[in-house]
């Protein structure tokens, strides 16, 4: 990522060139992203390719004024940190599907970021409602975040007492989790952006893909809530739990939501596109 490039990315996220790449340079950006740049699946809804290419994103996110979903949103975000010094390592993981089971390999993406002055630490712009800030990495305690309580463990079986379609867990997987529920569980061993490129073909045409049910477009909102269109339901909630739901009744209203409350424009709205 070249200097414009990265210049362009921080005007996205209405974000200052940081001097140094530190933890605290890391949670603004972290915050700012996930208020800025929404987690969306509408390309799969829309008919556009998923296409795991730099170039191609940033024209997506950064020239579009697009969101995207895991691979998209942390695989820019981890080449924009790379170019401000941080050390980044992809890591693949699979996310906790209903009775525990673990999703397919390449499931979801997430970053490991080491910083200047503050260790590693696992952060995550591409998981919809999440952790706001980044996790530290080696901390096996609580960890407070606006988005809940959230705990790093080393993984054992999942709740469903398989692991993973594994015979062992492997040491290094480690479990993340919300509130005391496993949220998803990531591999140590670093990845490239080019090994995800199943799953996102995989989450993009499965009858099995949670993505492919309904077009979902999500973002943090500035006072800590968080504002949601799925499908035509328009959900707003406060940072103190206060929720909001309303259908939208019309085509105009849907494009509005998303010009207004996520600054996406479009043509036309999403509809659920079966395989």
């Amino acid at each position: 990522m070249d200097s414009a490039q990265v210049d362009a990315y921080l005007s996205r996220l209405g974000a200052e060139y940081p001097a140094w790449p530190t933890v605290d340079a890391l949670r603004e950006l972290h915050l700012r992203h996930l208020r800025n740049v929404p987690f969306e699946n509408l390309s799969v809804h829309l008919g556009e390719e998923i296409t795991l290419e730099q170039e191609r994103l940033l024209d997506k996110v950064v020239g579009a004024r697009r969101g995207g979903f895991c691979y998209e949103l942390n695989g820019l975000f981890g080449a924009l940190l790379a170019a401000l010094g941080y050390e980044v390592t992809l890591l693949a993981a699979r996310v906790y599907g209903d009775g525990g089971r673990l999703g397919i390999p390449y499931d979801h993406l997430a970053l490991r970021v080491r910083t200047v002055d503050g260790g590693d630490w696992l952060a995550d712009v591409g998981f919809g409602a999440h952790s706001h800030g980044p996790l530290e990495f080696g901390e096996r305690g609580e960890q407070e975040d606006p988005g809940g309580t959230f705990r790093v463990a080393e993984a054992g079986p999942d709740e469903a007492g398989v692991r993973g379609g594994h015979d062992s867990a492997r040491a290094a997987d480690l479990d993340v989790l919300r509130d005391g529920k496993s949220v998803y569980r990531v591999e140590l061993r670093p990845r490239v952006l080019g090994d995800f490129v199943s799953g996102a073909w995989w989450h993009s045409t499965s009858p099995q893909s949670h993505f492919l049910q309904s077009p979902v477009c999500s973002r943090v909102t500035e006072d800590g809530g968080r504002v949601t269109l799925s499908g035509r339901r328009l959900v707003s909630t406060t940072a103190d739990g206060r929720r909001e739901e309303r259908e939208l009744d019309t085509d105009e209203e849907v494009l509005a939501a998303y010009r207004d409350r996520f600054g996406i424009i479009l043509d036309q709205v999403p509809v659920v596109r079966r395989p």
